[in-house]
């Protein structure tokens, strides 16, 4: 069978029908003004502002906007990018937008390339106690997509019967509602969920203006959540990093404010570069560091994770030296392209040798570079396959194997 088991196409024709005007008239703001940013932070932020960087030494390859790499790259008309234009445009090419476009960093800015390719090991269990707050984590999330209410409220239910107890509600699906409305319906106690939402305010410019669109963010979740009566979250994520460190820090004042008043438990990034994070942990006014950073990470990107570059278990070690998981968005491929007829084939051999089926290796796979995935389905059965994978290791052979399906990069 073919190993998307059909989840990420279905998911992308509903997705290519959306619009990709954002979501409903926000909720007042949340906690009051946004602070005045003071002198000193306002001289580091400008003196350590990411600016786009041209060095002497011929850029590593790997997946850039406009390289004529495997794929031809669609970059958006707008300088602005969300996950929403990621799930509407398949083939991948917005990977590499979604990150040179929110940020002033070169897409090739790969830290992760010089670090030792096996360095990372395979989390013992199914989940991971996180750093900076972020308590123990299930390796598997369902993430939802962009689809009406209803639909999540079903979909989560049916995930919640599979089993599944991570879920990230991304903003830009626009159905938390929907989402909340199940878990309440569900009578699972609460303690035993872990729950990530999500803020979308990488087009705000300056740091007030990109702590209040945060803020407000903030408060958007907690409406939307309140209708199930999730009155805190174990996660917020900032969906994508502003174009400059002083909007980065505007959103990131934002989120450690919503931590103090007692929303969430813990913060979190994705799509960020190191550049980005960096900016977060150097600046000296910041008392809370993400534990997550979603990033696009499968076996088709592999050695092309945009702004990382470098093999998968690299890309892993120099978030986990930042004291970041990388949880991987797009895990079977979907919205990042469909997997080649290469690694379909090399997953389905080495998933018969385990019992297993092709998906499951690829996820696997992810499990065994030092990540947790997010997924999607509507189908218990994919729901139980995804969390089915914990009950093997896969011999060091079978590993080279699929790290060098994209060629000698991958393990570098």
């Amino acid at each position: 069978s073919n190993l998307q088991m059909q989840r990420g196409m279905g998911v992308l024709l509903m997705v290519a029908l959306c619009a990709a005007a954002l979501y409903p008239t926000p909720a007042a703001a949340f906690l009051g003004p946004a602070p005045m940013m003071g002198r000193v932070r306002a001289a580091r932020a400008s003196a350590s502002n990411l600016q786009m960087q041209s060095g002497d030494s011929e850029p590593p390859q790997v997946w850039v906007p406009g390289s004529s790499q495997e794929q031809s790259l669609w970059l958006p008309p707008s300088s602005h990018v969300n996950r929403r234009d990621a799930l509407r445009y398949s083939a991948g090419s917005v990977l590499a937008a979604a990150t040179a476009a929110s940020s002033p960093l070169p897409a090739y800015a790969a830290q992760g390339r010089d670090l030792p390719s096996l360095a990372s090991q395979a989390p013992k269990g199914n989940s991971v106690k996180l750093s900076n707050g972020g308590g123990k984590f299930p390796l598997v999330s369902f993430g939802l997509q962009v689809y009406d209410d209803e639909t999540a409220r079903k979909n989560t239910l049916i995930a919640l019967d599979a089993g599944v107890r991570n879920f990230f509600a991304s903003v830009l699906a626009g159905n938390q509602i929907g989402f909340a409305k199940a878990i309440k319906e569900s009578g699972i106690p609460r303690e035993e969920l872990y729950i990530c939402g999500s803020v979308v305010s990488n087009r705000a410019k300056g740091f007030d203006a990109a702590y209040k669109s945060t803020a407000k963010g903030c408060a958007e979740n907690m409406k939307a959540f309140g209708v199930g009566g999730i009155d805190y979250l174990d996660q917020i994520m900032l969906d994508y990093p502003c174009q400059d460190t002083i909007g980065v820090l505007g959103q990131w004042k934002a989120f450690e404010d919503m931590k103090e008043a007692g929303l969430t438990k813990s913060l979190s990034v994705s799509n960020f570069s190191p550049e980005q994070i960096d900016c977060l942990l150097n600046d000296e006014d910041v008392k809370t560091y993400p534990c997550v950073n979603q990033l696009p990470f499968n076996l088709q990107v592999n050695g092309k994770v945009p702004g990382w570059g470098g093999s998968a278990v690299a890309v892993v070690q120099s978030n986990r030296d930042r004291n970041c998981l990388v949880q991987a968005w797009a895990p079977l491929g979907a919205s990042t392209g469909r997997f080649s007829k290469k690694i379909q084939t090399a997953c389905r051999t080495v998933g018969e040798k385990y019992g297993k089926s092709g998906s499951q290796i690829a996820l696997r796979w992810i499990v065994e570079s030092g990540a947790a995935f997010t997924t999607s389905s509507s189908s218990k059965k994919h729901f139980e396959e995804d969390l089915d994978i914990f009950d093997f290791t896969m011999d060091p052979q079978d590993m080279l194997t699929l790290n060098t399906l994209m060629g000698r990069v991958s393990v570098q």
